[in-house]
């Protein structure tokens, strides 16, 4: 009887779908990247713009992907999914993805451009930028740290095809890395540069390289560079040298 009591809603359902338009029954969504990756630009830029909020946001902490070097994402995504690199939520995403779709990522995003938002300079320590500036442009030979640039690039967007760029990066994502290759929660494939540099600086060094990084603006053409002017300063399992 119970089953009978239930009759006339079911009736009344099955009316109401089949009064409905084919439209609405069968509703197509596109297999395209922007739609399959929704996932990624809800915390990596909102809507529909892949960068990285304003200081107090939610996602002041995630960093700007668009435009990255596709040898970069990709080494990222499988730093994730191979261990070498701890956040549950990347890791839970791609822990079972192949090869052949991280690169697939790494390609899309590498193509999407969209402006970054930049740190204030004006209520930042005039000193502490002082440093950030020496840091990232000269280095510190007696701390044996070599400068941002030469790495990243004169103007700090990277190069092709594995080296990412700085610029438009949150201050507090930029922290958080560097406390993450320090205590050893964040590795890349040896020799892991960026960890030894990370033990080397003082926690007031990485406070000031981060706010110079976060208040300098994008260049007009954000996009990395072919390739870097000089072989790099030290050994990067991630960048290796070309082979001759």
């Amino acid at each position: 009887m119970r089953g009978l009591t239930r009759l006339p809603v079911f009736l009344a359902a099955v009316a109401v779908w089949t009064a409905m338009p084919a439209s609405a029954q069968q509703q197509t969504v596109p297999a395209t990247p922007a739609q399959r990756l929704a996932a990624c630009i809800s915390c990596h830029g909102g809507a529909g713009k892949l960068q990285s909020a304003p200081p107090g946001g939610t996602r002041q902490y995630y960093p700007r992907i668009a435009g990255k070097p596709a040898g970069y994402l990709y080494n990222q995504l499988t730093n994730f999914r191979d261990g070498r690199r701890q956040y549950p939520l990347m890791t839970w995403m791609v822990q079972h993805l192949s090869d052949d779709y991280l690169h697939e990522i790494a390609d899309y995003f590498s193509t999407q451009h969209a402006p970054a938002t930049v740190l204030e300079r004006a209520g930042l320590p005039a000193a502490e930028l002082e440093r950030g500036r020496q840091l990232v442009t000269r280095g510190d030979t007696a701390l044996k740290v070599p400068a941002c640039i030469a790495c990243h690039g004169e103007r700090l967007t990277g190069a092709l095809p594995a080296i990412p760029g700085l610029t438009g990066l949150p201050r507090d994502y930029i922290n958080a890395q560097f406390g993450a290759w320090r205590n050893g929660s964040r590795h890349a494939l040896a020799p892991d540069c960026m960890s030894g540099i990370a033990q080397r600086l003082s926690l007031a060094d990485v406070s000031a390289i981060s706010a110079w990084l976060a208040s300098e603006p994008l260049p007009a053409d954000p996009s990395p560079a072919p390739s870097l002017k000089h072989p790099l300063p030290l050994a990067c399992g991630s960048a290796p040298a070309p082979q001759p």
